[in-house]
């Protein structure tokens, strides 16, 4: 994609739209009344993006902690932090897409989708670089132990 198309899309685009659906709902409602709305949405977007962001970095301690790489988790952050500025920006739309993104299942499957679109996440099979297994003879680990009753 252009980026210079993606630039406007960004940065003219959607602001104009935003506008556009401000004074519709301003025209319904009152000026007074849509500025209330925006405050209230904002306000409870940062808390709701707040306690989604604890939840996430929670999971992401119990990962590190088993040992596993939290990279599903990281991304989901990241995610959240670009759904706690959507929230923040006043309009209706970005409002709709943030509390969208505020969904976990959703969120992380739109994680998901944008690991296996990169290729970064390849469906089925060992990583590549990694010698074959036989699955048929268990793994036997030898050596010495030693019990000690109390």
């Amino acid at each position: 994609m252009n980026p210079l198309f993606l630039f406007l899309l960004l940065f003219v685009g959607i602001p104009l739209v935003e506008l556009y659906f401000l004074i519709e709902v301003g025209s319904e409602i009152g000026a007074i009344p849509t500025i209330g709305l925006t405050i209230f949405t904002a306000i409870l977007g940062g808390v709701l993006v707040r306690m989604q962001g604890v939840s996430t970095a929670m999971r992401v301690g119990e990962a590190l902690n088993r040992g596993e790489v939290p990279a599903i988790e990281m991304l989901e952050g990241a995610l959240l932090l670009l759904t706690g500025l959507m929230l923040l920006l006043p309009g209706f739309v970005t409002d709709a897409v943030g509390f969208l993104l505020l969904i976990p299942p959703l969120r992380r499957a739109l994680v998901l989708w944008f690991l296996r679109r990169s290729g970064t996440m390849r469906p089925g099979g060992p990583p590549p670089g990694t010698p074959p297994s036989d699955n048929s003879q268990p793994r036997v680990l030898e050596g010495e132990y030693r019990r000690e009753d109390d």
